[in-house]
């Protein structure tokens, strides 16, 4: 996996819920059906505006509520990943599982804005605004999450590594 991604930047701010993210009516919905209402209240119309390799950066509390497989849904629009000044701690565990980059960034929503681009690199731990020329340190994913991020999330980890028997179950959604 190449833990380095170079995409247009989205911002949003403090204590995002889950439910701000996928609504309770869409989650009756097909995936690509429900990921058509991320943030529909929060920033309407997004989703037609969100284009594959973009990337969503949030302030504090990101992911807060119930456990809903938010990731699923970005990664179906083709969000790149998920940078936050914090990122609640089920929230973030979800977003691995499902094969979605996710990297705590202290200070990022006072360092982008939206449309302007991002570098960064999950190994190593940090975000850059090439624009502004500023580099913000990170936490660096450990070796373990990095795998699960290359497998394409943990289902599809365990079904490489011989634990579950390979099915589409085990196949990323927008792999499949």
């Amino acid at each position: 996996m190449n833990t380095r991604l170079t995409g247009r930047v989205w911002v949003v701010g403090d204590s995002v819920t889950t439910d701000a993210m996928y609504p309770a009516f869409a989650m009756k919905l097909p995936v690509p059906e429900a990921a058509r209402h991320i943030f529909y209240e929060l920033r309407p119309g997004w989703t037609g505006q969100v284009a594959p390799g973009d990337i969503v950066v949030a302030g504090r509390n990101f992911g807060l509520g119930s456990s809903r497989p938010v990731a699923a849904l970005f990664r179906e629009l083709g969000v790149a990943a998920l940078v936050a000044e914090e990122f609640n701690s089920l929230f973030l565990r979800n977003c691995i599982n499902h094969g979605l980059p996710a990297l705590t960034v202290p200070g990022v929503t006072s360092a982008f804005t939206d449309g302007e681009t991002m570098c960064l690199d999950f190994a190593e731990g940090w975000a850059e605004n090439p624009e502004r020329g500023l580099r913000l340190p990170g936490s660096a994913l450990p070796p373990l999450v990095l795998d699960i991020l290359t497998a394409g999330g943990i289902l599809p980890k365990l079904a490489r590594e011989g634990y579950l028997p390979v099915s589409a179950e085990a196949i990323p959604l927008n792999r499949r």
